[in-house]
């Protein structure tokens, strides 16, 4: 039997316990009210759709619609306007050239509201670094990207899009349509291990595909716990099935990193292995990590090192495949643009299998192409950014340092105020006379200003090398019974894949 002073001091502790948890609890919805008020106050010059009591702008931003509800609110909110994720996360939502130019022209920090979220997948990388650390993380990776270093990527490229497009054949057999955007992701996967690790065996095995899987979970994780208020805050999240399950796909995904660095610092201890990758036809980004220094001889720390390959790979990878997808889709739909850049892919291959680097620079119209598919489906359809100064916006208006700024790049691409009929597919919108005096923040495929994609030509290349091949060897038309979807989901994904027709033009290598 329990004594009876025992029972009263069980009793005393739990009524505190209970009351500093109450105490907890109110100061954390203070501090959410004040913030939600500070938040509001900042944006209060700025009108926006009406939004649900609990919920704001959640529960649209959760529909298969909702892209194109932001795009008709760029009539009615003619600038920008109020988001509301939830009660307490409020973003002023621009569209418009010098609203972005305003923001994207400076050096302002990613919003940690939303990529806080990323630091338990790909840690302190480039893409959520800021101040001093992000500058030297910048200046330590920008010689990775030299031309002289991606001039060998050609090749590589050349050789994964072969592999699916073999894999096509095959599939085009059947004579019914399929999905794509699985067959690219996993051939971009491909490429970037080899790009970034070095990778030499052809295809990829079960640990590459389940790190495959693994990130396609995370996008689809992140996203929609941006999208759901109540998995804000890191401590609720955690106990949740969903948070468990993203926990559960980072170490997947941290698995296959670490063991890849682990084994390549192996390598570099041995003399024979320092001899191959010397070597090799070509640096891989992973090289370029574990020898960069500053000029004080100061080198990325291990952690650093996985942070920036974990970001690599994720933006390389996912951005790539939607990318390349909706490319072949637009080619699709437009079959009279699909001939005309086939005609000159055979033009420039003529009697070659495969692509040089100076092959790249002749791809006019395929370029034109490739921009106009970014224009009307871009990679990552909205980015953040919280305001480290105040800002004047050219209508008068303006915002207080500490105001959170969320550019939706697929709205901007798509604002009529901004583009002519910007429904229409048309490639000339690029064409050198066309681009001169056109607003440098109108097309923001890869950001601007000083955080712009860092790999941007690295994705370019790539996408005009595998775009270039299917063209060579594949006719595309569309399913109509399975049309995509459009969904943001990170990166602009379709809910239902995205199903296209090939019919084999006969041209693999050596034929």
């Amino acid at each position: 039997m329990v004594p009876s002073f025992l029972s009263l001091s069980f009793s005393r502790l739990s009524l505190w316990v209970s009351g500093v948890i109450l105490v907890i609890v109110f100061l954390k919805l203070l501090r959410l009210l004040l913030r939600r008020q500070k938040l509001a106050r900042a944006m209060e010059s700025f009108s926006g759709p009406p939004t649900h009591w609990l919920f704001g702008h959640a529960l649209q931003a959760k529909q298969t619609d909702f892209l194109e509800r932001v795009v008709s609110w760029t009539h009615q909110f003619p600038y920008a306007h109020q988001l509301w994720l939830g009660q307490f996360l409020g973003f002023l939502n621009i569209y418009e050239p010098d609203y972005a130019k305003a923001v994207y022209s400076r050096g302002d920090p990613k919003a940690p509201d939303v990529y806080d979220f990323f630091l338990q997948w790909i840690g302190k990388g480039l893409l959520v670094l800021h101040g001093p650390k992000w500058f030297q993380h910048r200046k330590l990776l920008t010689p990775g990207f030299h031309y002289d270093v991606l001039k060998p990527y050609v090749a590589v490229f050349a050789e994964c899009a072969h592999a699916m497009l073999d894999k096509w054949e095959k599939k085009a057999l059947e004579d019914k349509s399929f999905d794509i955007f699985c067959d690219v992701g996993l051939m971009a996967l491909d490429t970037l291990m080899k790009c970034t690790f070095g990778k030499e065996e052809k295809g990829l095995c079960q640990r590459d595909n389940n790190y495959y899987l693994a990130v396609s979970d995370l996008t689809l994780l992140m996203q929609q716990r941006i999208e759901s208020f109540q998995y804000h805050n890191d401590f609720i999240y955690w106990l949740t099935p969903h948070g468990r399950r993203f926990l559960r796909a980072c170490k997947t995904a941290h698995d296959h990193t670490d063991q890849v660095i682990r084994k390549r610092k192996e390598a570099l201890k041995d003399e024979k292995e320092q001899e191959k990758i010397q070597k090799r036809k070509h640096l891989d980004f992973l090289d370029i990590l574990l020898e960069a220094q500053d000029e004080n001889g100061l080198r990325l720390s291990d952690t650093d090192i996985r942070a920036e390959v974990d970001t690599f790979m994720f933006e390389g990878h996912d951005t790539t495949t939607s990318g390349i997808s909706w490319f072949l889709y637009c080619m699709a739909l437009y079959p009279e643009h699909q001939q005309r850049c086939r005609e000159e892919v055979r033009e420039i291959l003529g009697d070659k299998d495969s692509f040089q680097w100076d092959d790249l620079g002749k791809m006019t119209y395929l370029t034109m192409c490739i921009k106009e598919s970014f224009r009307l489906y871009p990679p990552v359809p909205q980015v953040y950014r919280q305001l480290s100064k105040p800002v004047n916006f050219v209508d008068g208006r303006s915002l207080p340092a500490g105001s959170l700024i969320s550019l939706h790049i697929y709205a901007l691409h798509r604002n009529s105020a901004v583009w002519p009929d910007p429904e229409v597919f048309d490639p000339l919108r690029f064409s050198p006379e066309n681009m001169t005096g056109r607003h440098p923040f109108a097309f923001m495929p890869f950001s601007a200003g000083p955080r712009n994609c860092i790999g941007q030509q690295f994705a370019m290349n790539e996408i005009k090398v595998v775009t270039a091949l299917c063209l060579h060897r594949f006719e595309f038309s569309l399913d109509p019974s399975r049309l995509p979807i459009k969904i943001s989901q990170l990166v602009l994904r379709s809910k239902n894949g995205i199903h296209l027709h090939l019919k084999s033009l006969g041209r693999g290598p050596g034929k």
